[in-house]
């Protein structure tokens, strides 16, 4: 994000500037968004909304932003790995502010049970039966902080969440309210206590997001922005800009963006292209390749356009590989790194003319 260097005081940003788009996201227009006259329209203006209004408290990681929408927008959740301190719970927590969903934040820990996250049966004494007791993860906007912090038998427990949105207990299965997300975080530094997700989970994530260290500009817009808030009040004036129906018909407007058959040929041989490589112990699996879809799509209609084009594959790629991947022992001590290997078989897959 392009920061203003006269930017005094957390008032000043009542009238924000249209930010700038991110390198993965055309620029933002700075002229008044459009009228919306067709669905990608108005997915392209809904996703400008909320980029805006949460551009209003969040200085900088405008690649996380957009991507959390774009996975919002397509059915995902997200796993956002960055050191403390970087916004990764912040984005989350205001996303379900600028959109009124009901949120939850989960904290993992090693004693974290799978009822504790799912509900319970409680008996009541008064009428003589057992009554469910939801858990916190009947929610919308769903933030489990370190993810990577609880046993197995918790990690498990939400598997038929991400995937199915629904929870079985007891033999009763109950549904999630739509639309619904789940965005989790971890450390990549502090591995002390922690549990390697397993990779059954990581691969119901549709996006894994490196959040990283803000810039010079942005770190002084963070210190501007705030001199005078320490309790972030600007976070209090954020306001809602979109609604539960309007996320369930944009979700409707981004499954039917266009793809074409030579870019699904593209998105198969790109896959393949993993599980051809000898340097790779795990390749990615055919809900790879249809998170690489949902994410274009999801790109293309933020950008306005009801059809893919290769740009959009190529983007989300990295986000969407680099958490269903892994090297073999013999490529990490030759000094290979997963993401400079994904990019390497991106480049050398032939794009669609």
């Amino acid at each position: 994000m392009e920061m203003q260097e006269d930017q005094q005081t957390p008032e000043d940003q009542q009238d924000p500037q249209p930010p700038q788009g991110p390198p993965s996201l055309p620029t933002q227009p700075s002229a008044p968004v459009p009228q919306p006259s067709s669905g990608t329209n108005k997915v392209q203006e809904l996703a400008y909304r909320i980029r805006t209004e949460l551009q209003r408290a969040v200085v900088g990681q405008t690649d996380t932003i957009d991507f959390v929408i774009a996975a919002l927008l397509a059915d995902g959740h997200v796993l956002l790995e960055g050191v403390p301190g970087v916004a990764k719970t912040m984005v989350a927590r205001l996303l379900a502010k600028v959109i009124k969903l009901d949120y939850s934040r989960i904290q993992f820990t090693p004693d974290l049970m799978p009822s504790d996250l799912l509900g319970t049966n409680v008996y009541n004494m008064q009428e003589s039966n057992f009554q469910f007791q939801p858990g916190p993860i009947f929610s919308q906007v769903i933030l489990i902080d370190e993810i990577n912090r609880a046993p197995a038998k918790t990690q498990a427990a939400l598997f038929e969440v991400m995937e199915e949105g629904q929870v079985t207990t007891d033999g009763v299965t109950r549904k999630l309210e739509e639309p619904y997300i789940v965005v989790a975080t971890q450390n990549p530094i502090d591995q002390e206590g922690t549990y390697r997700l397993p990779e059954a989970q990581l691969d119901r994530f549709l996006f894994k997001l490196t959040v990283d260290y803000p810039s010079l500009d942005e770190e002084k817009g963070i210190l501007r922005r705030f001199r005078n808030d320490f309790r972030h009040s600007v976070e209090d004036e954020l306001n809602m800009v979109a609604s539960s129906r309007d996320i369930i018909e944009a979700r409707e407007a981004v499954e039917k963006v266009h793809i074409e058959d030579a870019l699904i040929d593209y998105i198969a041989t790109l896959t393949v292209a993993t599980r051809e490589d000898p340097g790779m112990y795990l390749s990615a699996s055919p809900r790879a390749s249809l998170s690489l879809m949902q994410g274009a799509k999801a790109l293309a209609a933020m950008n306005g356009r009801d059809y893919v084009i290769p740009e959009d594959i190529r983007l989300v790629s990295l986000p969407v590989l680099r958490h269903r991947l892994m090297l073999t022992p013999e490529r990490e001590m030759e000094g290979g790194d997963l993401d400079t290997t994904i990019r390497t078989l991106i480049e050398q897959t032939e794009v669609p003319r």
